[in-house]
């Protein structure tokens, strides 16, 4: 009777463990993504997957000026929006708040940005990265 307990147990934090870090990533991401108030001659994307992986990049004409890898991942139980392509090691950002249309993450050590604000509004993808200095909009609507 005693190792059914346990393994019973055992299987119990297993499962709530998968099923919580499932939930809390913020599936309203999710899509291919076009920026609407871009600079004049521009294009600038966001893809997310179902994985919670995505690509943001900006065209001047057919030429690509700037391109991240972005993905959500968990380290030691805390989400963060994880940040490559743009400095010679990848940049975390933790989350600090988080409801089911917004997050907002936050790493003080960044030079440029310190938080990230995403949220919908509108079926538009609005991000706000900002430092004490400065800030940034972006508004991105569906590709269909």
């Amino acid at each position: 009777m005693k190792y059914f307990l346990l393994t019973c147990s055992f299987l119990l934090i297993i499962s709530c463990k998968t099923e919580t870090e499932n939930v809390n990533k913020p599936t309203f991401i999710i899509g291919k993504w076009i920026r609407l108030n871009d600079k004049e001659g521009y294009k600038t994307y966001e893809n997310w997957n179902t994985d919670f992986t995505g690509v943001g990049y900006t065209l001047k004409n057919k030429d690509t000026t700037f391109k991240e890898i972005m993905s959500i991942v968990s380290v030691n139980d805390t989400l963060h929006l994880k940040v490559e392509g743009v400095n010679e090691t990848a940049t975390f950002f933790k989350f600090t708040s988080q409801t089911d249309t917004s997050f907002i993450c936050e790493n003080t050590q960044n030079e440029f940005p310190t938080k990230i604000k995403y949220h919908i509004e509108n079926k538009q993808l609005k991000a706000f990265v900002s430092n004490d200095d400065f800030s940034i909009d972006f508004v991105f609507e569906n590709v269909k």
